[in-house]
């Protein structure tokens, strides 16, 4: 897949970009003496080479050696160049420092990178590689380059990254790549290479990176890999691997080595015996990928040593024995699966010492005993799955305050009793079905409403006037009593309600005033509708919109806890004409006083824009509580849409890049039409309609609250991954802070990681600028993107995506574009059918940037990566 983007009149790969900054960091030397007409032709190729804009080295004007230079027309001999990109490799080789050759760079007339992924190539490698001595990168991933790897990789001894993924290499791994002593990445994924992983690929010392995955690798696993304490990625994923796990991690090196491994994936394999206990000497360990395997035996209790492990998979394998107490001490633990295992034994009781997790599957084990009651205290469960087993018992109450669940199941089980009402309600009935014992969770399967009467004869006997009604008699009337009172009940609450209806209704009739239009002046009732309702008063201002209803239809509606915030809580209300709306109800001092709270709502309630969600109402009841009422939105919010879905809902880059737009011009409408910074935009504040158009949520309501509940806000965005690093000293968010977070989500839609994940001790920013940097672009893309895009022209539109949202996450404020641009660009990367930019409700149109050709050369470079501290 090659991705490229037209930049002032000349073709740039994202690699030429990303490399660029490397290539200016080499030390400028002056030109060598040479004949007079010698002299003149590097000059003329300087001069040339200055003038062009997709020249980014700068060249220090030395000849190629020559044996670098037999080295690079062997190269170019060897392989296959369909399309013509290395015919600038000329016989003369006097301009092949120059950056005139094609991913080719240069110091002091030698070799040090060659960068030519994504071009297409064939052919082989040739073993005159190994004359380019000054070699430090050799990246060539992404072509069709096949043959076997040479064993003179081996012989270049300032070797630091080898990037031959995805291409169609076969034969064995060469034992002579262990010779580079100063490799630090080898990336062989995605080829045809057979035969076992040489043992002396360990003796690379600095290596950090080992990706073998996607191969037809065999043999065992090497125990001098296993020794290796610089290595912090290892992966071995769909192999034919065989034989047990070394038990020797982090054994050898002695009490103060530190192993710095994060990162072990060897799923899709046929390796087989125990878990080997040694994993916990691992400590810097963030992921265990063991899936779809042949291991046995049981999880040891070491297992729980590992403080920072965030993954752990295990599933599909033949793991044993009881889940032992010490795997609740990893609270650092986000997702973990054990599923298709035959583990026995109950779920520990203190399973609620995994505060972070998100994901628990134990789906199709051998698990007896209870749900335990603690599961109910991991707020930030959303998955759970325990369908398959032998569990008996209720299901808990307390699961129903997991409020973010959105995924459950306890099918297949012998769970006894009602179902919770709020889970019956959220989850259809294939979550709980094949438990024979279990009722309450569908119209089908209801529980019983009061006990079966006894069939026995009373056990004292009593006087004969008191014996002509039998218990089930007696049991009858008061059944048949308590139902009349209940049904009486139920008709005056209904014709109460009918009859306040009616005279609400009665009093619009009469001269109620209409829906405000934008032209009105603000005020607290000004051009909107205001209305007391309730026994005890309280009043329900409305502004313009399809919605009318009276303030009892408000607060006698059905409610559901939709989630809550640092505002307060959100319900999904449903009227008793059918319509939903979502109602914020915001927690109590924490807003303005009254006064000064209906002016700013009133000025809120005014703002219209396809890409904002509208204030639809406000409610202020009689005991000082503030409701905020919204139009609802089916999809939830984009974090959900995002992160909570299954792997059965996939999303395509077309509704990514629209949802991408979408923030965007709602934005740019706070900023150029209202003068409005949003200061806490995350994917939780963006909601989505039933077309997935972006809705931007909690714009202005910081103008509702004291200046302390705002600052509590910022802070909280903070956390959450998406405040600019300078807000931590500003403390008042503006325009380029918004643009950091409207960066933060870009990403995310890009790489579908959330950004409230620390990866590898960074931030989503910094760790994405850290993969692009070390040129495995391709890990950063959500696989479903890359799946799509394989072939087509959203390859060109993701990359440069990428390059504008790094813009907009840039450390330093200054560099950030303005949010028209950005829209801008986005426009060029995939113009709308229609063409459009995006209008307000009231037909209001957004600007286009004057001059397009000027952004585009902005972010045509990724020499800003350099900005970021990694």
């Amino acid at each position: 897949m090659r991705m490229k983007r037209r930049i002032g009149g000349c073709q740039h790969t994202m690699q030429e970009h990303m490399e660029k900054c490397e290539s200016e960091r080499a030390p400028s030397q002056q030109s060598a003496t040479g004949s007079s007409l010698l002299l003149l032709h590097i000059v003329m190729l300087s001069l040339l080479a200055h003038a062009s804009s997709a020249s980014s080295q700068s060249w220090d004007g030395i000849i190629i050696s020559q044996a670098d230079y037999q080295g690079l027309q062997a190269l170019k001999h060897a392989l296959d160049d369909p399309r013509g990109l290395l015919r600038g490799w000329n016989d003369t080789g006097l301009d092949a420092c120059s950056g005139a050759w094609v991913g080719i760079k240069c110091v002091k007339g030698k070799v040090i990178a060659i960068q030519l992924p994504w071009r297409g190539l064939g052919g082989r490698i040739t073993e005159k590689i190994s004359q380019l001595a000054a070699l430090r990168k050799l990246s060539l991933h992404d072509n069709s380059i096949g043959g076997q790897i040479p064993s003179a990789i081996g012989f270049l001894p300032q070797l630091r990254g080898l990037y031959l993924f995805n291409n169609r290499f076969s034969g064995a791994i060469p034992p002579s790549v262990g010779n580079c002593p100063i490799l630090r990445t080898i990336d062989l994924s995605n080829n045809s290479l057979a035969g076992s992983i040489p043992s002396s690929i360990a003796n690379a010392t600095k290596l950090y990176r080992l990706n073998l995955s996607h191969n037809n690798l065999s043999g065992a696993i090497p125990r001098s890999i296993t020794r290796s304490a610089s290595l912090t990625f290892f992966s071995l994923q769909h192999n034919n691997v065989s034989g047990p796990i070394p038990d020797t991690w982090a054994i050898g090196g002695g009490s103060s080595q530190v192993y710095q491994l994060q990162t072990l994936n060897l799923d899709y394999n046929s390796i087989s015996g125990n878990l080997p206990p040694s994993l916990s000497g691992l400590q810097m360990l963030k992921e265990i990928t063991l899936s779809n395997n042949r291991l046995n035996g049981s999880i040891p209790e070491e297992i729980g040593k590992l403080s920072l492990l965030q993954t752990l998979d295990l599933s599909h394998n033949d793991i044993g024995g009881s889940l032992p107490v010490t795997i609740c001490n990893l609270s650092s633990l986000v997702e973990l699966s054990l599923e298709g295992n035959k583990i026995d034994g109950h779920i520990p009781d203190n399973v609620d010492g995994l505060k972070n997790l998100s994901m628990l599957s134990l789906k199709s084990n051998q698990l007896s005993g209870g749900i335990p009651a603690t599961l109910g205290n991991i707020s930030g469960l959303s998955q759970l799955d325990l369908s398959e087993n032998n569990l008996t018992g209720e299901i808990p109450a307390t699961l129903v305050h997991l409020t973010g669940l959105t995924s459950f199941d306890v099918s297949d089980n012998n769970l006894s009793g009602r179902v919770p009402l709020l889970l019956s309600h959220k989850f259809n009935s294939s979550s709980f079905m094949g438990n024979i014992q279990l009722c309450g969770y569908s119209i089908t399967v209801p529980c019983p409403s009061s006990p079966a009467p006894t069939l026995s004869p009373p056990l004292i006997p009593t006087r004969r006037r008191y014996a002509k009604l039998s218990t089930k008699a007696i049991v009858l009337i008061v059944a048949g009593a308590v139902l009349a009172v209940l049904l009486f009940v139920l008709c005056c609450v209904l014709l109460c309600c009918l009859m306040r209806k009616r005279s609400s209704l009665g009093k619009k009739n009469d001269g109620g005033a209409s829906a405000t239009g934008r032209e009105e002046k603000p005020g607290p009732a000004t051009g909107a509708e205001a209305e007391s309702g309730g026994e005890a008063g309280g009043k329900l201002v409305h502004f313009e919109g399809p919605l009318a209803f009276a303030a009892d239809d408000l607060l006698c509606a059905t409610a559901e806890i939709m989630g809550k915030s640092t505002y307060g809580t959100v319900y999904k209300a449903t009227l008793e004409d059918g319509n939903q709306v979502a109602v914020k109800r915001l927690r109590e001092k924490i807003t303005k006083s009254q006064k000064e709270f209906e002016t700013e709502a009133c000025e809120l309630g005014r703002i219209r824009h396809h890409n904002l969600l509208a204030l639809r109402a406000y409610y202020l009841g009689p005991k000082g509580e503030k409701l905020l009422v919204f139009d609802f939105m089916p999809k939830g919010s984009l974090a959900a849409f995002l992160h909570a879905r299954g792997p059965e809902t996939p999303i395509d880059w077309a509704t990514r890049m629209n949802i991408a737009k979408g923030v965007t011009r709602g934005l740019l409408y706070l900023h150029n039409e209202v003068n409005m910074i949003h200061g806490n935009l995350t994917s939780s504040n963006v909601l989505l309609d039933a077309d997935n158009n972006a809705k931007i949520s909690d714009f202005g309501l910081s103008s509702l609250m004291t200046s302390a509940a705002s600052s509590n806000v910022i802070a909280t965005a903070g956390a959450l991954g998406y405040r600019a690093p300078e807000l931590s000293k500003l403390k008042k968010a503006n325009t380029k802070t918004d643009v950091y977070s409207l960066g933060v989500v870009m990403l995310e839609l890009l790489t579908g990681k959330s950004p409230a994940d620390v990866m590898n001790g960074m931030d989503l920013p910094h760790w994405v600028a850290s993969i692009v940097k070390e040129e495995w672009t391709n890990e950063v893309f959500d696989l479903e993107l890359m799946r799509d895009a394989a072939g087509t022209a959203a390859a060109d539109e993701l990359l440069n995506t990428l390059k504008l949202a790094l813009h907009c996450v840039d450390p330093a404020p200054t560099a950030r574009p303005e949010v028209q641009q950005i829209l801008q660009q986005l426009d060029e990367i995939r113009p709308d059918a229609a063409g459009a930019t995006g209008s307000s409700e009231d037909g209001g149109s957004i600007a286009a940037a004057s001059h397009p050709q000027a952004m585009i050369s902005s972010v045509g470079s990724f020499e800003f990566i350099d900005s970021f501290e990694l």
